[in-house]
């Protein structure tokens, strides 16, 4: 059966599912968007007229497709959205109510998932004033069938309630929300092709604006109107064909409305659409590089067009021109908070202009865009922008004065990279754009993770921004030379993709650039340091025990002085911030900042000498001991079963909260449970103390993952007299309900925690959850590495897999049953992945070296289960 023929006998959903089958098969040999999007219309037109005209509703009432549906677009999942439009008069349109609701009926009984509004006209100019979803929705009104004049009484009294300029505005405030919803950026890895900045929506947005100001119903008709170029033209209708085919493949291969291009059909698309490589990863970021370069053209066209018509209808508003003071700017103008250029040849006749352009735009406050001028005449002197361009002496010294402003820096970098003048500028920093990061924690492309940790350095420089972090901003302010963490921001992961440690080649591309741009040699030592270590830090803090006096004088050895460990510690900071919002947290803040101070002390001249650190942490718990009424003496019989290690590892004022809660139990046969809303902002602090059981450690885990509790950290410690006192931050709960707090929990958690530790019923079987959709995508090896320490008291097991719910308890039993003791558990969690590095205790696996092997073997298959 041909289409044409299919298309005629569309009367129930047998037949039309034949159709779309059809349809289906067609497309994917041929790859034609928009015959596909038409034929999917004309099918869902074809059955909605006949079950319209089976009702007896052609002469009452009229059927209208609004939405996409009204465009005549139709994707295989969409919603097919439709507007039943009844007469003025109430007594007619209640007769019709009975035969409206079977019409509606009658549509998903045949297949159609119809979204339905049933009203008159007056209604529906009402609900368009209201809401400018529905005036949007209603602009695109195409009469399916039925009666024709009160579907011509309708588009007249719309297109007269239509108001171009706050439709325009309107338009414009919903996309500045829709794109902030979507992180501003089109570069996650993970983007939403009709929602995410740069995605279909921005150029419906063009279409819509146009459509409601009489300025045309094609791009082409903008073309004739003067509002693009040729250029433009051609560049607007190859994205908007290339996002339609990269959606209508993704609803294909989900079987359902699927906008996001998520990590486990990536491979399938690039196949689907003819990209053809050697492995799925491989395919997955040619396919992903193609869609970053559409999002970023259609962001700029959308900008640009946006601009255009904004001159149009306000007029008087875009006259406004304002000079722009400075020397050398007289090229420059601004208008309506918009950076303008005198002459659209400007960069052809004067390249130099080009770098100029975005450091007038950094030290223009009130300016917040670049007008569409600039944008073109950005894009025709593409080729101006050279390695003679690279190599002149006027535009390296632009390029430093750009990052040395004391604001716009981070909007100037991201403007500059929308118009591709950075990657132009360094050609490295061009080989990382759109380049995918398959790690599961990184949730950006490489050059949107560089760009958002460059944004996250110069915050820690404003003012308006010192709230966040404010002993960042605290130690920028007075280091030397900021602007220099600015670049190593730029330069710390341009390296990525071209295989091996990015760590290591990036030191050549910041020695190049620091040489051509006359960097001193102190300097220039520093940033290729950075580039090398901006690692480290990190993994000392999460990875290893810093509060073993040894750690922190390996660690401040590699440091040198406080000048490298401030600019470390600085560029650390926000780069673990820019990698994923799951990322970061306030345990992994105050780990690095407890390292720093650490390490700074040390690096001032003190040595790590674990008795004045002892006498210190137990002089500060006295002093907060005594402001609650507490004598030096009440606690004596406490402190004596509390060893060295124990006052090291634990700060002053947990030191004094767990005194605070014990001092009077030290015998209890009962489990005592604490627990307090943390002091580092997030989450909760929990305290266990009870007569210490092997399997202790596991039934906590067990309580806390069957609340869906993350656990960030966790001290274990025993007492001289045998019992357990250990500590454990946690965060996240099925607990907490929303809008809930934390403090509303802390009473629950004490009281059934408690329970958990009296019961002593065997240990559950864990629950071992589902892995996530990315960890399938790119499942981990399960790595677990064990080794003993210098001094033979510990050793130390390292394990590397997939996040999933109860992975942590799982662990704990299989120590557990093997009587292993934990002394600390490092748990750290990056996205999708966890590296975890528990530190054991040697009285077991020191006797029976056949045990350590045993215990990697099962530790790796309840890694893999």
């Amino acid at each position: 059966m041909s289409q044409s023929q299919a298309a005629s006998n569309i009367t129930d959903a047998a037949s039309l599912r034949s159709a779309r089958e059809i349809a289906y098969t067609e497309f994917k040999k041929t790859q034609s968007v928009s015959k596909l999007t038409k034929q999917l219309s004309k099918l869902s037109d074809q059955l909605l007229s006949h079950l319209w005209s089976s009702f007896g509703l052609n002469n009452e009432a009229a059927l209208v497709a609004v939405g996409g549906f009204g465009r005549g677009a139709l994707f295989p999942y969409s919603d097919i959205d439709i507007l039943i439009l009844l007469p003025a008069d109430e007594k007619q349109s209640q007769a019709l109510s009975k035969q409206v609701e079977q019409f509606v009926a009658s549509c998903w009984d045949t297949g159609l998932e119809i979204g339905s509004s049933v009203r008159n006209v007056a209604e529906c100019i009402s609900e368009s004033e209201q809401d400018i979803t529905v005036r949007t929705s209603l602009l695109e009104a195409r009469l399916i069938c039925g009666k024709k004049q009160l579907f011509k009484d309708f588009a007249k009294a719309f297109e007269a309630a239509m108001d171009p300029k706050a439709f325009f505005q309107a338009k414009q405030a919903e996309q500045i929300q829709r794109h902030y919803k979507y992180q501003n950026t089109p570069y996650s890895l993970e983007p939403n092709c009709k929602e995410s900045p740069g995605g279909l929506r921005d150029l419906q947005v063009i279409s819509w604006i146009s459509k409601a100001a009489l300025l045309g119903d094609t791009f082409k008709d903008l073309n004739e109107a003067g509002l693009v170029t040729q250029r433009e033209l051609t560049e607007l209708n190859r994205n908007q064909r290339f996002l339609e085919t990269l959606r209508a493949n993704l609803h294909l291969l989900a079987g359902r409305r699927q906008d996001v291009l998520a990590f486990d059909l990536q491979a399938a698309l690039a196949a689907s659409m003819g990209i053809k490589e050697e492995s799925p990863r491989q395919a997955s970021e040619a396919i992903m590089r193609r869609y970053y370069w559409a999002a970023k053209a259609v962001t700029q066209l959308n900008d640009v067009l946006l601009q255009n018509i904004e001159a149009l209808l306000f007029p008087q508003e875009s006259r406004t021109i304002l000079s722009i003071p400075g020397e050398g700017n007289e090229y420059f103008i601004e208008r309506q908070g918009v950076l303008d250029i005198t002459d659209p040849q400007l960069y052809q006749k004067h390249p130099e202009q080009i770098l100029r352009t975005f450091l007038v735009f950094a030290q223009t406050a009130n300016v917040k865009s670049l007008s569409a001028t600039i944008f073109r005449a950005l894009y025709n002197a593409r080729q101006k922008m050279d390695s003679q361009w690279r190599a002149n002496p006027v535009n390296r010294a632009l390029f430093i004065e750009i990052l040395k402003q004391p604001e716009g820096v981070s909007r100037a970098f991201q403007l500059m990279n929308r118009s591709s003048v950075l990657g132009r500028y360094l050609p490295a920093f061009r080989k990382i754009v759109g380049q995918m990061q398959h790690d599961l924690f990184h949730i950006y492309t490489v050059d949107q993770h560089i760009l958002m940790v460059l944004r996250n350095v110069r915050r820690f420089m404003v003012v308006e921004y010192t709230h966040e972090f404010p002993f960042c901003s605290s130690l920028i302010a007075h280091f030397e030379k900021p602007w220099l963490l600015v670049i190593a921001a730029l330069f710390h992961d341009i390296a990525k993709g071209r295989g091996g440690d990015h760590s290591q080649l990036g030191k050549a591309d910041m020695r190049k650039f620091a040489k051509d741009h006359g960097l001193d040699k102190k300097d220039t030592e520093l940033l290729i340091w950075l580039v090398a270590e901006h690692l480290n830090m990190s993994q000392f803090a999460q990875k290893q025990d810093i509060t073993d006096p040894d750690v922190v004088k390996a660690f401040a050895k590699k440091m040198g002085d406080e000048r490298h460990l401030t600019a470390l510690y600085l560029l650390t900071v926000a780069d673990v911030r820019g990698t994923s919002p799951k990322v970061w947290n306030a345990w992994k803040g105050k780990l690095l900042e407890d390292l720093y101070r650490a390490t700074l002390r040390v690096l001032g001249g003190a040595k790590p000498d674990a008795s004045s650190e002892l006498a210190q942490h137990q002089e500060e718990s006295r002093e907060k001991l005594r402001l609650y009424g507490i004598n030096d003496d009440a606690y004596e019989d406490l402190w004596k079963q509390l060893d060295v290690a124990f006052f090291l590892r634990q700060d002053s004022s947990d030191i004094a909260w767990l005194t605070r809660h014990l001092f009077n139990k030290v015998n209890s046969d009962q489990p005592i449970v604490r627990a307090r809303l943390s002091p580092i902002g997030e989450g909760l602090q929990v305290a266990v103390y009870v007569k210490d059981q092997e399997d202790l450690f596991a039934r906590i885990c067990a309580y806390f993952e069957r609340h869906g509790f993350s656990i960030w950290d966790a001290r274990i410690h025993t007492t001289r007299h045998g019992y357990a006192l250990d500590t454990f931050q946690i965060s996240g709960s099925n607990l907490v309900d929303e809008g809930g707090s934390y403090r509303d929990i802390i009473q629950l958690v004490e009281f059934e925690l408690t329970a958990a530790l009296t019961n002593a019923d065997p240990l559950p079987n864990p629950s071992m959850g589902r892995l996530s959709r990315q960890s399938r995508t790119f499942p981990i090896q399960p790595r677990v590495h064990m080794v003993p320490d210098d001094r033979g008291r510990y050793y130390t097991l390292a394990l590397s897999a997939n996040d999933r719910t109860g992975l942590l308890y799982t662990i704990s039993r299989v120590l557990a049953k093997h009587q292993v003791s934990i002394h600390t558990a490092r748990i750290n969690t990056l996205g999708e992945r966890v590296e975890d590095v528990l530190l054991l205790d040697a009285a077991n696996l020191g006797k029976n070296p056949k045990l350590q092997i045993q215990l990697e073997t099962e530790l790796l298959e309840a890694l893999g289960a």
